[in-house]
């Protein structure tokens, strides 16, 4: 099993944490509905979700990756469920 662990934002300095919403945002499959937008305004997005607590940052121990997940998924991953 995985060993998660969610990352408080204000523990990932600002540049880091721009690299990883830019390369979140960016990845194939990642769909933000019919109209098109920006990489940028799909960063200001992630971000005003995570900072409201609607997504949250999670980083695998074991495998030494992360992902941004909404907060009800973190919920049931962290929790073991």
């Amino acid at each position: 099993m995985a060993d998660l662990v969610k990352v408080p934002l204000a523990r990932v300095p600002e540049e880091h944490l721009q690299a990883l919403l830019e390369e979140y945002a960016s990845r194939d499959g990642t769909d933000y509905g019919a109209q098109e937008t920006s990489l940028r305004e799909r960063v200001e997005q992630l971000l005003a979700q995570l900072r409201a607590d609607k997504l949250q940052l999670l980083f695998d121990v074991d495998s030494e990756e992360w992902d941004i997940v909404s907060a009800e998924e973190a919920e049931r991953l962290l929790s073991g469920v």
